[in-house]
């Protein structure tokens, strides 16, 4: 099937029940993007600060780019003029960068944090105490410039279906004990981001409303280095 067809397809999947679909377009070539948006997917997820600036500069306007990767304090001001959301929020102090580039560009950036709830050390994340410590702090309540809109998690990379399940299933206890401590009178606090092309059947399940998918759409990932670090 082509990229149209799987966004069609996709759609039709995860409209009818109100799940959003990210279209995770990293490392693919911008013709590849078009044929999606010409589907009709205006939502992209990028990993990289460098190729999210690249596609931003040539691909089309009514793009709303999302952050899913690890972002590094350094790189926000690069990205803070347009992205729609940084989905990869694991820290005060990244909240704090990206207020302060969101108030410079008089903006207010949509975040989700990124909770960890895999069993693999290579993952980023908070812990659920560190995020409600977080969410606590006078850091975070004096910042002006951005809105926390839900919670995001990877679950582990595994064939155990019992694993995701259980992972995503405390995603969204935790989820909703968020929303009820610290968000109730906030409609804007409505985002569960988790579920990618292995596992999103099993994240709708378990109460995710938006999914994160790339080879389901784009077909199998080609390795490419980008440039590095010129930004």
């Amino acid at each position: 099937m082509s990229i149209a067809d799987n966004i069609k397809s996709l759609k039709k999947e995860t409209d009818g029940i109100k799940v959003t679909l990210l279209a995770v377009s990293k490392t693919k070539p911008a013709e590849a993007l078009m044929e999606a948006y010409n589907a009709g997917q205006r939502l992209f997820g990028e990993n990289m600060v460098q190729e999210l600036v690249e596609k931003q500069e040539t691909l089309p306007k009514d793009i709303e780019w999302h952050l899913i990767g690890h972002l590094q304090t350094n790189k926000v001001k690069y990205i803070a003029p347009f992205v729609s959301m940084i989905q990869s929020v694991d820290s005060i102090k990244l909240l704090q960068e990206i207020n302060k580039h969101a108030e410079k560009n008089k903006r207010v950036i949509d975040c989700l944090l990124q909770i960890y709830i895999a069993d693999e050390d290579t993952k980023y994340g908070l812990g659920f105490d560190e995020a409600i410590e977080l969410l606590r702090s006078e850091e975070y309540t004096a910042l002006k410039n951005i809105r926390i809109r839900g919670l995001m998690g990877i679950a582990t990379n595994t064939d155990n279906e019992k694993q995701i399940k259980d992972e995503y299933y405390e995603l969204k206890t935790f989820f909703d004990g968020v929303k009820t401590s610290f968000f109730r009178k906030e409609a804007s606090f409505d985002t569960l981001s988790m579920g990618m092309s292995a596992d999103y059947k099993l994240a709708i399940e378990q109460g995710s409303n938006m999914v994160r998918l790339g080879s389901t759409i784009f077909g199998a990932r080609v390795v490419k280095h980008w440039k590095n670090d010129t930004i």
